[in-house]
Formats: C-alpha cells, sequence, structure tokens
C-alpha cells in the first residue's frame, strides 16, 4: 500500500481553554485534494498552521512520507507550499519583483516565465505596478501566481478562492485538478463550493470532544473517553 504523504494521528488541539478538535485522524496520498470543513472557529485555519509546521499547539502525531515530520522539517518544507488567509505580499514591491524574491527563497521553480504566471491570474498589465494600488482580489491573484512557480508537491492553502471572480475560481480549480493529476497533494479550506471530481472532505465537526471528554493524554489517543453517569 502506498505511504500517504502526510499523516496525522490522534491531534488534539486547545485555543483558549476550548478543545477544537481532538483524535484527529488524517491521511494525505498523492493526487489528493482534501477539503477541510467546519464553521468559524472551529479551527480549519488551526489545523492548516499545524499541517503546515507554523503551530505546535498540539497534541498527537505528524508523519511525512512514513518519518516524523519534525525530524524531516526542513525536507518538508521543501515541498510545501502554504498560502495563509493574507495574500502576503510586499506592498512597496510590484507583482513582478514578489514573484521573483519569491523564486529566490526556494530550491527551485518552475520554467514558466513569471509574466506567464501573472496572466495566468489575470493581471497582464499589472506586472509593474507597485503593489499597494492593487485591489484585494488583485493581491490575492498575486499570491495565486505562485502556484504557476512553486515545485512544492504540498499545496495548503487558507481561503484561496477570497475576492477572485467566477473566472479566477475556475482557473484555480483547473490548476488544484492539474496539480493533482500529477501527483501533487491539495489540502484547502473554502466557502466556495468546489466543482472538482474526487475532493476528499474532512469535517473538523466529527472530531469535536464528547460529553466528558478528559484531559489529554498521549498514552490515550486510540482510546475511548470516559463519560459521565
Amino acid at each position: 500500500m502506498t505511504t500517504p504523504v502526510i499523516e496525522a494521528r490522534g491531534l488534539h488541539c486547545e485555543r483558549d481553554e476550548r478543545v477544537l478538535f481532538c483524535r484527529l485522524q488524517l491521511q494525505i496520498y498523492p493526487g489528493d485534494i482534501v477539503q477541510v470543513e467546519g464553521p468559524n472557529g472551529s479551527g480549519k485555519t488551526t489545523l492548516l498552521r499545524i499541517l503546515t509546521t507554523v503551530s505546535r499547539e498540539f497534541q498527537g502525531e505528524l508523519c511525512w512520507r512514513g518519518e516524523d515530520l519534525h525530524r524531516q522539517r526542513l525536507d518538508y518544507l521543501n515541498h510545501l507550499l502554504y498560502l495563509g488567509h493574507l495574500p502576503s505580499v510586499k506592498k512597496a514591491l510590484s507583482p513582478r519583483e514578489n514573484l521573483q524574491w519569491f523564486s529566490g527563497m526556494g530550491s527551485g521553480h518552475k520554467q514558466l516565465p513569471i509574466a506567464r504566471a501573472l496572466e495566468e491570474v489575470g493581471l497582464l498589465g499589472f506586472e509593474d505596478v507597485p503593489c499597494y494600488i492593487l485591489s484585494a482580489g488583485q493581491l490575492r491573484r498575486v499570491a495565486l501566481a505562485r502556484l504557476y512557480l512553486t515545485p512544492a508537491q504540498i499545496w495548503v492553502l487558507d481561503e484561496p478562492f477570497t475576492a477572485i471572480d467566477k473566472q479566477g475560481v475556475a482557473a484555480l480549480e483547473s490548476l488544484l485538478q492539474e496539480h493533482a493529476r500529477g501527483g501533487g497533494s491539495v489540502v484547502l479550506t473554502t466557502h466556495q463550493n468546489l466543482g472538482l471530481a474526487g475532493v476528499k472532505r474532512l469535517n473538523l465537526m466529527d472530531f469535536q470532544p464528547p460529553q466528558g471528554y478528559y484531559p489529554y493524554s498521549p498514552d490515550s489517543a486510540g482510546e475511548e473517553p470516559e463519560t459521565g453517569p
């Protein structure tokens, strides 16, 4: 059987003395597109931050290609692209300059020219204008242009469809499908009804603590919780 590229075992996370999710199990294989679902405040962004090693405020195990993820963190990050809820674009730079900086940060990038990547996201003619004059949707498109440049196998995307129009949504869905068909993996959150076949869904409401749930213990990750009388 194929080893999952990412595996989460018994994840437990609390915030402000409230359990967001517990005993969460997740396996992500090459070609998977996984949509994390749940109401606002259920921990969707928190889970993405855990999967990208931004946050280590959790209990449980994370594995990368069958090995402890944190021991393989550098290798993992070399195969990861994380686009958070904010576009993370330097507004004093132009779209072209932002992507030149991004391309220089990684271990390599696709041979698609930056100008072509910007054209793909609908920013033809805006390549060299400062980003501080762009709209929220255009800033999001600058961030999404990284997807056309990165060699990363794992894409983790927090609300990538925010502030883009129908044409942009269709183009992004096509890109995600192409990435998965090429053996890549995608984990994302979105309120968009995806027009993609084969999307796996992880609903965080399925990992809520049952009544009487006791505090987390590593030895109890696979056990049934105690309940009150």
